[in-house]
């Protein structure tokens, strides 16, 4: 295990900004990511709006409509510098 870096905050956005800013960046609106999910459009926006959990679950469907890792959404900020998790 000493082989391993520990990962680094880089900057502070909550689970629900890192949702709204990958939609963003791909020009979708909640609409758009709504259609391509399957999870309501007021579920998405009570997640970008921190008012509702991302869930294991949900994370996994948002992450593969957002074409990112589930981790991306459920980890935001984080920094691993290169290095494989796995």
């Amino acid at each position: 295990m000493s082989n391993y870096r520990k990962a680094k905050k880089r900057v502070e956005v909550s689970v629900g900004e890192s949702v709204r800013i990958l939609r963003e960046l791909q020009e979708m609106s909640q609409n758009d990511l709504a259609n391509a999910s399957g999870i309501p459009q007021s579920t998405i926006s009570a997640i970008e709006n921190d008012r509702v959990r991302l869930g294991v679950d949900r994370a996994k469907v948002l992450a593969r409509a957002l074409r990112c890792h589930p981790a991306v959404l459920v980890f935001p900020g984080w920094d691993v510098e290169h290095e494989s998790a796995a």
